[in-house]
């Protein structure tokens, strides 16, 4: 079942680049007493993704923040290293880049999407959210392929 408004985010190790490798980072602990958006993309370095998804949050990143938000998540069922080369590429530094490499996440948000028929296997749904110390209070997500409700845009209106 799909995750909605008022559900907690689930507690799951996702990684991230760091200075000695890879390492696990917690759901608990990237949501914890905080206020955070978090954003999932199908793929890094995907056209959508690339040209307008993650762009929209970087050149967004100061007004987000602004408006009383702790932190900026990006996650996508890709490994550590891609997601940290992406997101130097995009100039994402205020945005933390995690992956999902197994889609835990995305299988635990029930968010999974079967990317196999484009060469992409097992992925994320596109979506947007907000969470307040780990429960979702908005709730942006795509159908399909769109990329319509889950812009950094249309996060700015729900703050």
């Amino acid at each position: 079942m799909t995750i909605q408004v008022g559900d907690s985010i689930p507690d799951v190790n996702l990684k991230v680049l760091g200075e000695q490798g890879p390492a696990d980072v917690s759901t608990s602990e990237i949501f914890s007493g905080k206020k955070v958006v978090m954003f999932a993309v199908p793929g890094a370095f995907t056209p959508t993704c690339s040209a307008a998804h993650l762009p929209g949050y970087v050149a967004n990143a100061d007004k987000i923040k602004a408006k009383g938000i702790d932190a900026i998540v990006c996650v996508s069922v890709n490994d550590p290293f891609v997601m940290d080369a992406w997101g130097k590429g995009q100039n994402a530094e205020e945005i933390t880049m995690l992956g999902d490499p197994a889609g835990d996440l995305a299988s635990a948000m029930g968010t999974e999407l079967d990317g196999t028929g484009f060469g992409l296997g097992k992925r994320s749904s596109r979506y947007s959210l907000v969470a307040e110390d780990g429960k979702i209070t908005v709730l942006n997500l795509e159908q399909g392929g769109a990329f319509e409700v889950s812009s950094a845009e249309a996060i700015l209106d729900a703050l």
